[in-house]
């Protein structure tokens, strides 16, 4: 008897430590500002074609229409001609032609739809732009991964590193850091082999395409926040108005 309740309070706290670890696991994970600007319609129109050269050959964007580039400043001509890969209309959805249960079997899991990932991966350690832009620069060589690639960010990652021939390979290297009274281990990520671009190019284009996927998640925001602004303006003139109405309809009130 003393030996299963012994069984029994070992599994409450196994599993009460669970979310603790959990918990100190996320808390070591330091997001980098994403430098994006939704008004700079160059830079989504960059992150737009990077996201049609290196993200819609596995992921698709389900929830999202091709004219709805022309919000960023791209004409009917320049989508089709430069965008469109699959023969598809304009104004269909932007869709792989991947079969789910294909990709599954090559990569263990099906690439899951990036419509609103922008917004989903928002957390208290930073908006969803912030965990894209640490991720997409957060690989590093994994001889220990199926696919020869690990991440920073999202640890034990199924996800080969798509744009490693524009970064380059990094290598995680482990660092002893001593304080007053505690020795620690940081992780840094040092870049071992090269690629096309530069370091500094090579965030350049990640910012880009962040951009790109945030416009994505909501295409709509620009406009809801102009609506909104008119709709405080008009509250407002109605306030103005309410107030002398209702001082006219009091005044002989005592």
């Amino acid at each position: 008897m003393i030996k299963k309740m012994n069984k029994i309070n070992s599994l409450i706290a196994a599993l009460l430590l669970v979310p603790t670890l959990a918990l100190a696991a996320g808390d070591h994970i330091k997001l980098d500002r994403a430098p994006i600007n939704e008004e700079d319609h160059a830079s989504l129109q960059r992150g737009a074609r990077h996201f049609a050269n290196y993200c819609l050959n596995c992921h698709s964007a389900a929830y999202m229409r091709y004219n709805r580039l022309q919000d960023i400043g791209l004409t009917e001509a320049q989508i089709r001609d430069n965008l469109v890969f699959t023969g598809v209309k304009v104004g269909e959805l932007m869709r792989i032609a991947m079969d789910a249960k294909d990709a599954k079997n090559w990569f263990g899991a099906t690439p899951p739809d990036l419509s609103v990932v922008a917004r989903s991966r928002a957390s208290a350690d930073g908006s969803g732009a912030d965990w894209l832009y640490t991720y997409l620069r957060g690989f590093y060589r994994d001889a220990e991964r199926p696919t020869g690639w690990n991440n920073t960010v999202y640890a034990n990652v199924g996800m080969p590193h798509a744009l490693w021939e524009l970064q380059g390979e990094q290598v995680l290297v482990e660092r002893k850091v001593q304080g007053p009274g505690y020795m620690k281990t940081e992780m840094a990520l040092k870049l071992d082999k090269p690629g096309q671009l530069t370091p500094a190019q090579y965030d350049e284009m990640v910012a880009d395409l962040v951009n790109y996927m945030v416009f994505m998640a909501e295409p709509v925001r620009g406009n809801r926040k102009t609506i909104g602004m008119f709709v405080l303006m008009a509250l407002g003139l109605l306030f103005v108005l309410v107030y002398a109405l209702k001082k006219e309809y009091w005044k002989d009130v005592h």
